[in-house]
């Protein structure tokens, strides 16, 4: 099976960042965040973790230095967990998705459908909005980077952010971007 996720990062708006992929259903969470990291973007560079709250779970990287009282709620290890495993045939099931634990960039995720389809590789559908740079410490600082940009983006303040966003000095960057056929691309060498 084959299934179909919407994911968004949350606190977004004006536009709204997400994507809809497809996963197989014999990933394990840890392949499932690397699905997630070349989907947005992101240089995976930081711990991360999904939360079930409705039946109070964490799947996350193991660590044997952890001790059992370390979190309040049952963990899953991330590396052997499988989606199959979770999701199940439940089209209702939705995650938290946590991607570094400083920034704190929260990620809906959405379970749209299963398809009988089986595929190899992962792919992506849609999407919408550029993804926040990795270490711009969170959904606050990205409304504001969108904001220098859309005010004067050539200015003192937008230069800092071109640096920050491996930006060349006379180079246009656009919240609205996403590049469907790249994404696909960097899914593809998962």
């Amino acid at each position: 099976m084959t299934y179909q996720f919407k994911i968004q990062i949350k606190g977004i708006t004006k536009p709204p960042v997400w994507r809809r992929v497809l996963v197989p259903d014999i990933y394990t969470f840890l392949r499932f965040h690397q699905v997630i990291q070349r989907a947005f973007n992101w240089d995976d560079c930081h711990l991360f973790e999904f939360v079930d709250k409705v039946y109070d779970m964490d799947i996350r990287i193991a660590n044997p230095d952890e001790k059992d009282w370390y979190y309040p709620v049952p963990t899953q290890d991330s590396a052997k967990f499988k989606l199959k495993a979770y999701f199940g045939q439940d089209i209702s099931k939705k995650l938290l998705y946590q991607y570094d634990l400083g920034d704190s960039w929260y990620h809906t995720i959405v379970l749209e459908a299963i398809w009988d389809e089986k595929i190899l590789k992962p792919r992506c559908l849609a999407g919408k909005g550029a993804c926040p740079p990795e270490n711009c410490v969170g959904v606050h600082e990205y409304e504001r980077i969108k904001e220098v940009f859309r005010e004067d983006p050539f200015g003192e303040e937008a230069m800092e952010y071109r640096e920050l966003l491996e930006m060349y000095e006379d180079e246009i960057w656009d919240p609205n971007l996403f590049d469907l056929d790249a994404t696909n691309e960097e899914l593809a060498l998962l």
